[in-house]
């Protein structure tokens, strides 16, 4: 009797239980129903044609229960919404993958973040987020992955971040943080993917990075990092990816990074390293990209580098190297094709020196110094009346077949002539691959396996003052010039019956021929189309205010600006580049450039200054964006129609719209920067460098207007250009 009556209550017990449960969950999935609607996520006329679970909304997924366990919304046009909409209390509690990439949202993230802690996955990047990263993130103890890339965030790092212990994916990057990384970065023994760079980082790279042993790609590249590199960075052994380019880093180049094992990518360029390169490096067998360039590195290049059988790119170039590097050790090598030694004024590269030659250099030590110097004088003196090709030792190096013309002056001109001729079969037509503003280019691929380009004047050409005036200035501004962004010159020949430049090749041609073939100008998307932009930007920036005197190119086409196999831009053709007399705001000069690129002033005064590339800049830049020559936009710029025109009716038509929050804001950016550089007064278009910090900027023009209502009288508003010239 007693069991019976326990029974019956324990089943009325169980079934008040599961009563409550059900109103738990029923109640907890109206939370969730009212949250999405009170979201703005979704429209009501959509949430009130469903039923009452959110299991039938598009981008949800639900479990059994009927709550919500998986939310993406990345690619969805959420913009101008906020993401403290969503964050409606409490509303989710089951909620493990939140994905809004790309989604258009705006406002900070919202302390109530913290109520997700469910949240194994959480993905807000591409948005226009601002404010600071909240110190309630640390409450998601169970995210494996965090995403908040590509958006407007500022501030310090919080130290919240090290709580987040079963992170493995941490990407950061492309915002505006600023201040230290924070040590506590060194508590996620997880992290196996840390992704700091372009934001405005400053101090010294913590040591407790080294703690992440499992970490396989750290890129803090394009900050403001000082100090030195961690001494045990060679701890990271499972590191693949490391790039430090782009801070100011100090110090040598720590012999631990011999100790990453399994790494295939280092980029230290653009830093202030100095000291040697560290032949534990040479050690590093799955090493396929190491880049040092501009850097402050000295001494001699360790041969063992060559003998890495997966190195594919090794950037050495603008450093203070020293020494000879025979030519066999390139000749073998297999990454020949992608090496680039250039900027090293005491690097040679010579043949390998055979058993005859050091009998010779033994006596040449015995005999009198005069005898030695006449022997050099008379070798000089022979070569030059043979060949013509001018040419300028710093080292007194024995002649040598295929000598190197890798250094613009250390080499044999003698030697380098017979290559060409031989390489160009003497300049055969099948050869030739293009046009300049004078003469032909060729392209040579010499005997030890390099590939150059060359600029022939032909010999009529030779004879008028005014190409030969060219040939002459194009040399002496380009031995001025050292960056990435400016073609790089490796030599030059100069004779009345044969006048020739040796560039460095480009792989891609001309902007202007890439933008004209179909295929290629679709390859050619938004992001690597700004990024061309870029480019020219930072030459032109570099020419105007980093040299002195500073350089006026005169004459920025897309037929002047090259592309390389990874469709990275540089300047080039500077034959009628002038050196600006700093003291003097204009100066006259004879016409010079390309019609439809030339600023007013230059085609009708004759005055040149560095404003005038800025307008032939703009042009460029426009070119680029609508994928061909915008003269109609140009003849048209103070007609209402032309100004009542959308940005989206001029840009190129082979490519999609731009929809990632990323590409419109490049694209926008682009287009406001193009429309200052144009004004027709040269007094009120920025400076070049004013256009660089612009792109440093995380600042949007016209971000109170949806990308579809931008227009071109929009982008000429004095106050979007009161804005970009600062």
């Amino acid at each position: 009797m007693v069991s019976s009556i326990s029974i019956v209550s324990f089943a009325a017990a169980v079934a008040i239980v599961a009563s409550w449960a059900s109103q738990l969950v029923l109640g907890s999935v109206e939370k969730e129903t009212k949250a999405l609607l009170e979201s703005g996520w979704w429209s009501h006329e959509y949430l009130n044609s469903t039923t009452t679970t959110p299991c039938n909304l598009i981008a949800i997924t639900c479990n059994a229960a009927g709550s919500v366990t998986h939310i993406s919304m990345n690619g969805y046009n959420l913009y101008q919404t906020k993401l403290g909409r969503f964050l409606n209390g409490s509303s989710f509690p089951n909620l493990v993958s939140l994905n809004v990439d790309g989604a258009g949202l705006i406002g900070s993230i919202p302390p109530e973040i913290a109520t997700l802690s469910k949240l194994t996955y959480l993905d807000l990047s591409g948005n226009y987020l601002t404010g600071s990263i909240p110190p309630e993130i640390r409450e998601l103890g169970n995210l494996t992955h965090l995403d908040l890339s590509d958006n407007e965030l500022h501030g310090p790092l919080p130290q919240a971040l090290g709580h987040l212990s079963k992170l493995k994916n941490l990407h950061l990057m492309s915002n505006g943080n600023n201040g230290s990384i924070p040590p506590e970065i060194g508590n996620l023994k997880n992290l196996e993917i840390l992704e700091l760079q372009n934001n405005h980082l400053t101090g010294a790279l913590p040591s407790a990075l080294c703690d992440l042993t499992n970490l396989r790609n750290l890129s803090l590249g394009w900050n403001q990092l000082g100090g030195s590199m961690p001494s045990r960075i060679g701890d990271l052994k499972s590191l693949r990816s490391l790039q430090l380019c782009y801070n100011r880093l100090t110090g040598p180049i720590v012999p631990s990074l011999g100790g990453l094992e399994n790494i295939e990518l280092i980029d230290l360029s653009e830093n202030l390293f100095n000291g040697s390169i560290p032949i534990e490096i040479c050690s590093l067998s799955t090493l396929t990209r190491l880049d040092l360039s501009y850097n402050s590195i000295v001494g001699q290049i360790p041969f063992q580098l060559f003998n890495l059988t997966n190195l594919t790119n090794l950037n050495l170039a603008f450093n203070n190297l020293n020494g000879n590097i025979p030519s066999s050790i390139l000749q073998q090598s297999k990454m020949i094709s992608s090496i680039y030694l250039d900027g090293n004024n005491d690097l040679s590269i010579i043949d390998k020196v055979g058993p005859n030659s050091r009998k010779i250099r033994i006596i040449a030590f015995t005999v009198s110094i005069i005898l030695v110097f006449s022997i050099l004088v008379l070798i000089i003196v022979t070569v030059v009346r043979k060949c013509g090709c001018k040419y300028k030792t710093c080292q007194s190096l024995t002649p040598s077949k295929n000598g190197d013309i890798f250094s613009i002056w250390n080499y044999d001109g003698n030697i380098a002539y017979e290559d060409i001729i031989q390489a160009t079969e003497d300049f055969d037509i099948r050869y030739c691959i293009g046009t300049g503003g004078y003469g032909s280019v060729y392209r040579a691929q010499l005997p030890n396996g390099k590939v150059v380009a060359l600029k022939k004047l032909h010999t009529s050409e030779a004879e008028e003052p005014a190409l030969k005036k060219s040939f002459t200035n194009e040399v002496k501004t380009l031995t001025e010039l050292k960056h990435r962004n400016i073609v790089r010159l490796y030599g030059f020949c100069s004779h009345k019956r044969c006048m020739f430049l040796i560039y460095q090749y480009m792989e891609r041609g001309s902007l202007f021929c890439v933008l004209n073939n179909d295929a290629e100008a679709k390859e050619l998307d938004w992001r690597k189309r700004v990024n061309i932009v870029k480019g020219i930007v930072n030459a032109l920036s570099y020419m105007h205010h980093d040299c002195t005197p500073p350089i006026a190119h005169r004459d920025v086409t897309t037929n002047n600006v090259l592309l390389n196999s990874e469709l990275e831009a540089v300047v080039a053709d500077f034959g009628t580049a002038k050196f600006l007399d700093p003291d003097s705001s204009t100066q006259n000069t004879i016409f010079a450039g390309t019609y439809g690129y030339v600023a007013p002033e230059a085609a009708y005064a004759m005055v040149v200054t560095e404003k005038c590339d800025v307008y032939s800049f703009g042009v460029v830049a426009l070119e680029t964006l609508m994928g061909k020559h915008p003269k109609e936009v140009l003849s048209s710029l103070s007609s209402s129609s032309t100004r009542n025109l959308m940005l989206t009716e001029i840009l190129d038509k082979r490519l999609s719209t731009p929809t990632s929050r990323s590409d419109v804001h490049n694209v926008v950016l682009v287009a406001s920067i193009v429309f200052a550089c144009l004004h027709a007064n040269p007094q009120n278009r920025p400076t070049m460098e004013t256009v660089s910090k612009q792109f440093l900027d995380r600042r949007t023009p016209l971000t109170n207007l949806c990308f579809q209502e931008i227009s071109i009288g929009h982008l000429m508003n004095p106050q979007v250009l009161l804005s970009i010239n600062g």
